[in-house]
C-alpha cells in the first residue's frame, strides 16, 4: 500500500498551529517562572531553615521527582473537584508543571547555594542582611552565571513538556496538530510539520537563552 504526502491538505492549517506554539511558549515561560520562584524558596529553606521545614520540602522534591508529571496533573485535574477546587485544564496544567518544575529546580539551585563561599555569608550576616536580603544580594548574584546553563536547559525541558497538555484538550502545539490531523487524516504531514515547529521553538529558545546569558551573565552557553 502506497502513501502519497499531500502537504497542500495541511499547509493552510499552519498559521492555526503557529497559534498552539504560541500558547506553548507562554505555557512553558509561566511554570519555568513559578517553578524557579519555588526552586529559590525551597532551596533556602534546605540550606538555612529549620529541620521541620527542611524535611517537609524534601519531601515535597521526593514525590514530584519521582512521580510522572502525568500522574500529578491527573491527581490536580481530576481528584481536587472532589474538594470543591475547579480548575481549567489550561490552569491544571500550569499549575502541575509548575510544581515539577519546582522540584527540579529546587535540586538546580540547591547546588547553587553549596558552591557558595562562607566568607560571603558571613559577611553579609556581619552588615545585618536579613536571610531574604542576603538571598536576592549576595547568594543569587552568585549563583546566576554558575546555574544559567542548567536553568536555561530546564526551560528548553518545560517546552517540550507542555506537550502533555494535549490530553486535556489544551490546545497548545500538539493538541492543535490532534486538531488537524482529525479534520485531514493526513497524519504523516501534521505531525512532521509539527516536529519541524517543535525543532523551529527549540532553536529559538537556545539562540535566545544564549544570548541573553551572554549579555547579562557572561556565560559562553551553546546555542543547542
Amino acid at each position: 500500500m502506497s502513501y502519497s504526502l499531500i502537504y497542500s491538505q495541511v499547509t493552510g492549517h499552519i498559521p492555526y498551529l503557529l497559534a498552539g506554539a504560541w500558547l506553548t511558549l507562554q505555557l512553558a515561560a509561566i511554570s519555568f517562572v513559578v517553578g524557579w520562584v519555588i526552586g529559590l524558596f525551597n532551596a533556602t529553606i534546605l540550606s538555612y531553615g529549620p529541620r521541620g521545614a527542611r524535611w517537609f520540602v524534601q519531601g515535597y522534591v521526593t514525590f514530584f521527582i519521582n512521580t510522572p508529571l502525568l500522574v500529578q496533573v491527573f491527581f490536580i485535574f481530576f481528584v481536587l473537584p472532589e474538594a470543591g477546587i475547579l480548575l481549567s485544564p489550561y490552569a491544571a496544567v500550569a499549575i502541575g508543571m509548575s510544581l515539577n518544575a519546582g522540584a527540579y529546580l529546587t535540586e538546580i539551585q540547591r547546588a547553587g547555594f553549596a558552591s557558595l563561599r562562607r566568607a560571603e555569608i558571613d559577611a553579609a550576616t556581619a552588615m545585618g542582611f536579613s536571610l531574604p536580603q542576603m538571598v536576592w544580594y549576595v547568594i543569587v548574584p552568585h549563583i546566576a552565571k554558575a546555574l544559567y546553563p542548567p536553568l536555561a536547559n530546564q526551560f528548553i525541558i518545560q517546552v517540550m513538556t507542555t506537550s502533555i497538555a494535549a490530553i486535556f484538550a489544551v490546545e497548545e502545539l500538539t493538541g492543535r496538530a490532534y486538531n488537524v490531523n482529525s479534520l485531514t487524516f493526513r497524519s504523516l504531514e501534521v505531525f512532521s510539520i509539527t516536529a519541524v515547529i517543535y525543532i523551529a521553538l527549540t532553536l529559538v529558545c537556545s539562540l535566545a537563552l544564549a544570548l541573553i546569558g551572554r549579555w547579562l551573565f557572561r556565560v559562553q552557553a551553546k546555542v543547542i
